[in-house]
């Protein structure tokens, strides 16, 4: 990964804002701009250094991973107090910290920190909040090797999709499904799910986010698995769902609805569109078949480093779609008491369309 290049980028857009120096603490924030992965880190990034600081466990960690990056590695035990010696010794006035990944207590710590002669007020304005991170929206556009990256772990995604269906039958409890998705995704190379497998089932599968229970399988009804996997750091996400038994006609009707609906949101997937017009897509087919009512959650998310990133696909999302962007689209029908229905795919915006990323068969399958 080209960590140099990254900080580059984000320097030239704090110049913009006259912004001297940025402090982060989110660790994904941290991972992509200088490759540290530690689980405590502060990187400091001025106009012309950074310096990552951490702590005494990550010593060989830290210089392995930043190594390449331009990232000078301090160590310390106090964080809050080691960065505010480095700011202040860099003689800036203020620094720039993003308020949406920054806790009241981390912040309580950095103004502490801070020499008693600055005063109470003087230490709530030396830290900036900054509510529109610049690093956010670098991560959302994905470079080459980024783009490779998150195809090796859809690829993982949709194999362990393909291992699993062999373990789906009537009595088997959801939560082992999720198991054996999980035990695949390790034997596979994965580090981890991206987040809590989703198995829900029958009446269950009407829950959106119905993480996986005791409940056995049933005899007759939808199963739907929502789940993921972390591959060099980087999500899957896919959704695919499935008919134990013989569907009714209504079943059918619906199922072929959100397949149609999630088509139509792919196909509106193109740079230059807003996030809102992606939904409208898909929305537009399900209200066509009289179950837009039954739609109660976005389209879709970004998806990279974590799990959910920008651009939204939603209502009233004024996200622009760009090149290089990886979204989730994602609609679904949850009839309460009943059953529910959603498909999942992960794609790159292109310039003229999108590119899918799972390629799992989405026709209803009946086991």
């Amino acid at each position: 990964m080209n960590h140099k290049a990254r900080l580059q980028a984000l320097r030239s857009k704090l110049a913009l804002s006259s912004t001297r120096a940025l402090l982060l603490t989110h660790g994904p924030d941290v991972r992509y701009l200088s490759g540290f992965t530690g689980s405590n880190a502060v990187l400091l990034v001025f106009a012309r250094s950074t310096v990552l600081l951490t702590d005494g466990r990550y010593t060989t960690q830290a210089r392995q991973e930043t190594a390449g990056s331009g990232a000078r590695v301090v160590i310390g035990k106090r964080l809050a107090s080691e960065a505010c010696v480095l700011l202040l010794r860099a003689g800036v006035t203020s620094v720039a910290y993003d308020s949406n990944h920054t806790t009241v207590a981390a912040l309580s710590r950095f103004e502490a920190a801070l020499p008693e002669s600055h005063g109470k007020v003087a230490r709530r304005r030396f830290f900036s909040p900054m509510a529109d991170s610049p690093v956010a929206s670098l991560r959302q556009v994905k470079d080459s090797e980024e783009l490779q990256g998150m195809a090796e772990a859809a690829a993982v995604g949709c194999q362990i999709f393909e291992d699993v269906l062999h373990h789906l039958a009537a009595g088997v409890a959801e939560r082992e499904i999720a198991a054996e998705l999980e035990y695949a995704a390790r034997r596979r190379g994965a580090e981890g799910m991206s987040f809590d497998t989703i198995v829900a089932s029958g009446r269950r599968s009407a829950l959106p986010h119905g993480h996986a229970s005791a409940q056995p399988l049933p005899r007759r009804g939808f199963v739907t698995m929502d789940f993921g996997v972390i591959l060099g750091g980087y999500c899957s996400d896919m959704t695919r769902t499935v008919y134990m038994g013989k569907p009714t006609r209504e079943e059918k009707s619906a199922y072929q609805a959100v397949l149609e609906a999630e088509q139509a949101g792919i196909e509106a997937v193109r740079a230059g569109v807003t996030g809102a017009s992606v939904d409208a897509a898909s929305r537009a087919v399900l209200r066509r078949a009289g179950l837009a009512n039954y739609f109660s959650h976005s389209t879709g998310h970004g998806v990279g480093l974590e799990i959910h990133e920008g651009p939204r696909l939603a209502a009233k999302s004024e996200d622009v779609l760009a090149e290089g962007m990886v979204v989730t689209v994602e609609p679904g029908v949850y009839l309460p008491e009943r059953f529910g229905i959603r498909i999942e795919d992960m794609v790159v915006v292109e310039a003229t369309g999108a590119r899918v990323l799972t390629f799992s068969p989405k026709e209803l399958l009946m086991l």
